[in-house]
């Protein structure tokens, strides 16, 4: 019956257009109120706790960075470098996007900041080289949800938070799977335009090659130090952030010279909105995270799926599918907080290894950035690329089963996960 009501609480909330934070208190209300101990002190208490994290102070900084690097020039100097290696091969703009995603991955974690990036630059250039548009903005949101993989990963902090495991550890087995995800939509992108008749760009003399390597040095020196001092002990996560966001601040200023102070406010405004409205989130949910536990809600779960607890695979298959299907309704945030706390105990009592359940939960979110209805990254390519959101959702299909297979590969061979992990860290 506790269940019944959380869900419906939950769901109705949504539906009737309440926003998903505040859905996620008033289901903590109607659970507090039906096991008769509603208390506001509760609510209250909870929210500030769930703020109090030094953990989460990487968040507003991973976020200041990516805002950072988009202003003052990093990402467009990692795609023009991207576009000198293989700008020339046939497909090679394709190519482009996908290392260019990969590079920015690794500086800031958002995916919709990376999308709306590689939109800007790319989709034209596409266009005018004669390749399928939707199917372009396809490939280009495909590739932009490999953010939140490849640490740095906003996400990876936030499930690290809720599920009380490592982010750092985290961090270094989802290098793999994100590099997985990339080569899956390359060889992916290869097959589905190997019959357009498309414009190839000249070769780039070694000169040039030099050149735009030298220009992007500095931007691609931000992900050896974010990683090279986490894997090196260095520096936590958090720290890491910081590092990241000054980092930015000084290459966008004083290198590249592209960020002016007048930019700053925007800039700092912009970070602080998005900041805001992550935060929130995670201390609404961990009102209704306490109520969870406090209800014995995944004690109710664990009992429908007991035949599944011996069989992990079978168990993780189910899941996957599971988030899979929430992933169409809910943002990746979200998805995160409502069902770290309702997953974790089921994962811990089947015995599966939380970082790769971490990855693979963190996978599937990402995975849900390109579903309609919501395919939040679908509208942003939609929205900056100025494609219609159908052509959009009609060109990224290849590329989503792409990923979904890379999903089930993962869930079949646990160990391409957990074997890089445990060297990386």
């Amino acid at each position: 019956m506790t269940l019944l009501i959380f869900i419906a609480s939950l769901l109705g909330s949504m539906a009737i257009g309440v926003p998903v934070a505040f859905a996620l208190i008033l289901c903590g209300v109607v659970l507090m109120t039906h096991m008769g101990m509603f208390n506001t002190q509760i609510i209250a208490q909870n929210m500030l706790i769930g703020a109090d994290t030094f953990t989460l102070l990487a968040i507003p900084f991973f976020i200041l960075a990516g805002e950072l690097m988009n202003a003052g020039g990093l990402s467009k100097r990692i795609i023009e470098f991207a576009i000198t290696c293989v700008g020339h091969v046939r497909g090679g703009l394709g190519i482009v996007a996908i290392i260019a995603a990969v590079i920015m991955a690794s500086i800031s974690g958002s995916a919709a900041a990376d999308t709306a990036a590689l939109a800007a630059i790319l989709i034209p250039m596409m266009a005018r080289a004669g390749y399928n548009v939707p199917r372009s903005a396809g490939l280009i949101a495909a590739g932009g949800v490999i953010a939140p993989v490849i640490p740095p990963s906003m996400a990876f902090i936030i499930f690290g938070v809720a599920a009380n495991v490592s982010i750092s550890k985290l961090f270094m087995a989802g290098i793999v799977p994100g590099l997985l995800m990339a080569i899956t939509l390359v060889a992916t992108w290869l097959i589905v335009a190997r019959n357009d008749r498309v414009e190839t760009l000249p070769r780039a003399s070694w000169g040039e090659c030099g050149r735009a390597s030298g220009r992007a040095v500095w931007a691609l020196g931000m992900p050896v130090i974010i990683l090279g001092g986490i894997k090196l002990g260095v520096v936590t996560p958090t720290e890491a952030a910081v590092i990241a966001a000054f980092y930015a601040l000084f290459v966008g200023m004083v290198v590249y010279r592209e960020l002016k102070i007048r930019d700053l406010p925007a800039v700092l405004v912009q970070a602080g909105r998005t900041t805001a409205a992550i935060m929130f989130l995670v201390c609404a949910a961990l009102v209704s995270a306490w109520l969870i536990t406090a209800a014995n809600i995944p004690a109710e779960i664990t009992g429908f799926i007991e035949p599944l607890i011996d069989r992990p695979r079978l168990l993780m298959l189910v899941i996957m599918i599971l988030i899979l299907v929430v992933g169409t309704a809910l943002d990746l945030t979200p998805t995160i907080l409502i069902l770290t706390p309702v997953l974790m105990p089921i994962i811990a009592a089947a015995g599966i290894d939380p970082i790769y359940f971490g990855v693979m939960f963190i996978m599937n979110c990402c995975i849900g950035l390109l579903t309609p209805p919501v395919g939040v990254v679908l509208n942003v390519v939609s929205g900056v690329g100025r494609v219609p959101l159908g052509k959009v959702i009609a060109g990224v299909w290849p590329f989503l089963i792409a990923q979904v297979a890379v999903l089930l590969l993962l869930v079949l061979f646990p160990a391409i996960v957990i074997v890089p992990a445990t060297w990386f860290n």
